[in-house]
């Protein structure tokens, strides 16, 4: 019955050569979707009301220091594939091969944009809140150059979904090549695609992430913490579909214990942040200087002090505008009396010339 259904096939090959530039599908979707980051994000930043260009600003720093970090991690934590006997170091550099740790992405990316940030003078919880669901998508996004570099997928399955492993060869030698090489279209296994699991997951996360912000005006980096929970949460149940090779801690994949402690954490930075939305004037650079994130107690007494400049705003200007009526009114019982004194000094010079006359 699964044969009649059909299993998803994977794409013959990863790599095309143009001349001698080898174009990777892996990095195609991996800048594809830093654009798009950039794009929604800046859109979601100005509809904020901060200025124009921040983001790409920010993104100068945070996506060199992303890519970075999340090499570090995937060689930290799967150091076995590149060290000891028979391995290759220098391949730890070969980030076009895939292998990024999404976690060491989001933490090296967050240091780039506070640098960032602080350069440009701009709030960093409010930015990423800004570009939260934006960069949840690009995940996404991303997740397709797995499925060319037949990586990432679970273990063997019959369900009719199942994504097929085929065998891959370098066309010039003969040798095989899983990442880089071609297909012949002999398939080795059906698998889970678990790719695909975490990428459906990410873009239900993203819709949850624009409604949830359209309808509570969530700001002071809550979403930004949403977004992270959202994440590990559907990534903790991934993992545990996973077969390939990787670090175990107590027979438990590593990504996993990391996928629950980041869970927690965002978790409490949500429950314990300011609540509200930063106002468009502190998202400016010139704005008042915002409490560091973990400052909650400052965080939560410039959240109540926000709430109340509205208020008192408008009572000022009612009360100046009630001035300036009474003003005006009495101007103008001012102006209408002087008119009535001219008028009556007229009518009096008046009568004492026609008594001069007569």
């Amino acid at each position: 019955m699964n044969s009649v259904l059909a299993y998803i096939p994977s794409p013959p090959q990863g790599v095309w050569q143009l001349g001698p530039f080898p174009l990777r599908a892996y990095a195609l979707f991996i800048i594809l979707g830093i654009v798009v980051a950039i794009w929604w994000g800046e859109r979601r930043w100005r509809e904020r009301g901060g200025q124009p260009g921040a983001v790409l600003d920010v993104a100068m720093f945070a996506v060199p220091f992303g890519l970075v970090g999340g090499r570090i991690y995937h060689v930290a934590t799967d150091w076995q594939k590149y060290f000891g006997e028979g391995k290759h170091p220098v391949e730890a550099l070969y980030i076009w091969q895939g292998g990024l740790g999404i976690w060491g992405a989001v933490f090296f990316g967050a240091i780039g944009a506070w640098i960032g940030c602080r350069i440009y003078k701009i709030p960093l919880p409010a930015l990423g809140d800004a570009v939260a669901p934006a960069v949840l998508l690009a995940q996404a996004i991303g997740r397709l150059g797995n499925y060319f570099n037949q990586e990432l997928y679970g273990r063997a399955t019959d369900l009719p979904w199942g994504l097929e492993i085929y065998e891959r060869f370098d066309p010039e030698t003969g040798a095989r090549d899983m990442m880089n090489g071609v297909s012949t279209g002999r398939v080795l296994e059906v698998v889970q695609p678990t790719f695909l699991y975490e990428l459906v997951w990410n873009v239900l996360v993203v819709i949850g992430l624009v409604l949830l912000d359209k309808r509570y005006k969530i700001g002071h980096g809550r979403l930004f913490a949403l977004y992270v929970a959202g994440y590990s949460f559907g990534r903790f149940f991934v993992e545990l579909l996973r077969s390939d090779e990787a670090t175990h801690i107590l027979g438990i994949r590593i990504n996993s214990f990391t996928s629950a402690l980041v869970f927690l954490g965002a978790m409490a930075y949500f429950a314990l942040a300011t609540k509200g939305r930063e106002t468009p004037a502190q998202l400016q650079p010139d704005g008042e200087p915002r409490p560091w994130p973990w400052q909650f107690s400052a965080l939560r007494a410039a959240g109540a002090a926000e709430r109340t400049v509205p208020s008192t705003t408008s009572e000022s200007e009612a009360v100046d505008v009630t001035k300036k009526a009474d003003s005006a009114a009495g101007k103008q019982d001012s102006a209408d009396s002087n008119d009535v004194s001219d008028s009556a000094g007229l009518d009096d010079a008046k009568t004492v010339t026609d008594a001069k006359k007569s």
